[in-house]
């Protein structure tokens, strides 16, 4: 009989890449020179959201305790944190395809990890501190809005952004 698979390869992969699909799709024909505009002054730019989500599987590596799977591009950090402001482009944001294929590959490699992580590690206390273990107290609760909410949250951004860009529906 085969083995029972994880949580995580179950429940979480499927939704993963579900988001990571449909963020390749809502980009794609985006023109490169238009990725990082903000056709509104508070509006994030496709450039910022995915850069952004870009940084979140590798903090999901760390807190699994997978670090061995960390690759983070330098200066994503600073420049797409939840602190970083996003701004119409002024030479700071990479290329499109170096931020589009950075999330691409960050999050098919979380996504190809999650049969690896055992049901006991989702039960696990978050040890984030403050609000983020606050609303999230599990390993599990955390990992599930990181692959989902999150990613889902800023994607509708991206889909705004499009509408305000006179682009139409990406599906």
């Amino acid at each position: 009989m085969p083995a029972t698979e994880s949580f995580a390869a179950a429940h979480i992969k499927p939704g993963l890449l579900v988001s990571t699909n449909y963020a390749e799709m809502l980009v794609k024909e985006i023109p490169a020179e238009k990725f990082a505009h903000m056709p509104h002054p508070k509006m994030n730019h496709p450039a910022f959201c995915l850069g952004h989500l870009s940084i979140y599987p590798d903090k999901m590596f760390e807190l699994l305790g997978m670090e061995d799977r960390v690759e983070e591009k330098p200066g994503f950090e600073e420049l797409f944190s939840p602190a970083a402001e996003c701004v119409e482009q002024d030479g700071r944001y990479p290329e499109k395809d170096v931020i589009v294929e950075y999330f691409l590959d960050r999050h098919r490699a979380l996504a190809e990890a999650l049969p690896e992580i055992s049901d006991e590690t989702l039960q696990q206390p978050n040890p984030m501190e403050g609000r983020m273990r606050e609303l999230f107290p599990t390993i599990g609760a955390a990992l599930i809005f990181t692959t989902t909410g999150h990613i889902m949250m800023h994607l509708g951004q991206i889909s705004a952004w499009r509408r305000a860009m006179g682009m139409g529906s990406a599906m």
